[in-house]
């Protein structure tokens, strides 16, 4: 009869090594520096939120509303638990393989690969890096499209949408030299702030809205297709767990992701519901890809513009981040640059300077 406790023979492949430092029942693996649960949790939803929620209301229209808060509500409940289980499974690697508590790059990778060998490992990162190139992809387009119109509202210029993709891409390049999340956590952050004053102004300018747009606004008529559509946009709206265990790893206590995926579902749930209601409410049928373009203030129109693009460009950092890993990994890009070996040259460098300098006296 099993006690519940972690049993060292039940550990695949595990060696004298790592069976000495296995980490005893009821307690849990800390690092020495890393991310807090809270911080960790705003970091999930600026990784989540932003780049689907302007969205979210014509999806509600799509599903007819009813069924649409429904879709939203289960989802929510669907990918908190999905995120706990990946979470846990993270938690119990770094708990019985001692390799595993340093920095790792590709964790989500090597949690399929402890559960069904190198196999699945190989299958879990080529669909994680499809994921997330797929979602850097759409985030980048999103962002120019936002800076192209910004540009255009503000100062009159209709500026290439393909040479503002290139600018943007240039801009972006130094952020992915950052080595994981621990390193651009801040970014993130901001971009979780962003989002959430996006959602209040959004939220506002529904309701300035209501009085003049609500008269026209109804419902179309119900398609069965409208609904595939409707949960497409819901998924992107709450996918990026390619990205957790990633986020996880640099935690000081990874066991604590419960509570940062609690935390993170909660806020995302709190701007997710408002965002959808108030633009049903106020457009109905009138919206089309975004919400932003429905709303009839211009001042809060563009600002909710410019706060979803800081998003979008910030959000990128920890999108690219896992696909930048990977490559080091593939090309063994070693893990840390030894200052000794930098010591060493710096010292030979003036050692040959000085060597030049008494030759040419």
């Amino acid at each position: 009869m099993s006690t519940g406790k972690l049993s060292i023979s039940s550990l695949p492949s595990a060696d004298a090594g790592s069976i000495a430092k296995v980490i005893p029942h009821g307690e849990h693996f800390h690092n020495a520096k890393g991310l807090g649960w809270f911080v960790t949790g705003l970091f999930v939803v600026g990784d989540l939120a932003g780049g689907g929620i302007v969205a979210l209301p014509t999806a509600l229209i799509q599903s007819d509303f009813y069924l649409g808060v429904a879709l939203m509500i289960i989802m929510t409940f669907i990918v908190t638990f999905t995120s706990y289980v990946l979470g846990r499974s993270w938690t119990t690697l770094t708990e019985c393989w001692p390799e595993y508590r340093h920095h790792t790059r590709k964790p989500y990778a090597e949690i399929g690969f402890r559960a069904a060998g190198k196999w699945m490992r190989i299958f879990v990162s080529i669909i994680c890096n499809i994921t997330q190139f797929m979602i850097a992809v759409v985030y980048i387009l999103l962002a120019a499209k936002n800076i192209q119109d910004a540009v255009k509202a503000f100062a009159g210029v209709d500026f290439s949408f393909c040479i503002v993709v290139i600018i943007l891409a240039v801009c972006l390049l130094p952020l992915t030299f950052l080595k994981s999340p621990a390193d651009f956590w801040w970014a993130v952050v901001i971009a979780m702030v962003t989002t959430s004053v996006a959602v209040i102004l959004i939220v506002t300018g529904a309701i300035i809205d209501y009085g003049e747009c609500h008269p026209y606004s109804k419902l179309p008529e119900f398609k069965v297709t409208n609904i595939f559509l409707a949960l497409g946009t819901f998924l992107f709206s709450y996918g990026g767990h390619t990205a957790f265990p990633t986020i996880q790893h640099d935690m000081k206590t990874p066991a604590d992701f419960t509570k940062s995926t609690l935390l993170a579902f909660s806020i995302m749930a709190a701007m997710y519901l408002p965002t959808g209601i108030a633009g049903y409410l106020a457009y109905g049928d009138s919206l089309r890809d975004s919400v932003i373009n429905s709303i009839q203030t211009i001042a809060i129109q563009q600002a909710i513009n410019i706060l979803i693009t800081v998003h979008l460009i910030l959000t990128l950092t920890i999108v690219f981040n896992p696909l930048n890993q990977e490559m080091e990994e593939l090309f063994r890009v070693p893990q840390y640059i030894k200052a000794i070996g930098l010591q060493e040259e710096t010292s030979l460098g003036r050692g040959l300077g000085s060597s030049e300098i008494r030759d040419r006296t």
